[in-house]
């Protein structure tokens, strides 16, 4: 298996588990400001991001 394909299949599933959270909360309330539920969602996208940006490094290293 080629390094760096787990770190970017795993950001691509969190981000996409953080992308639906937001979504749904969205829909549900909009935007409130007050709520904790809309910035965890926010930090799971971004950790999902690292993850895909971190494989694909890794990916593209692995090329050389």
């Amino acid at each position: 298996m080629r390094e760096g394909l787990i770190p970017t299949m795993l950001g691509t599933v969190v981000t996409a588990a953080g992308a639906t959270m937001r979504g749904i909360d969205m829909k549900k309330r909009g935007m409130p400001r007050h709520e904790i539920k809309p910035m965890v969602a926010a930090g799971i996208i971004g950790f999902g991001l690292a993850h895909v940006v971190l494989g694909t490094i890794d990916l593209v290293k692995d090329r050389r």
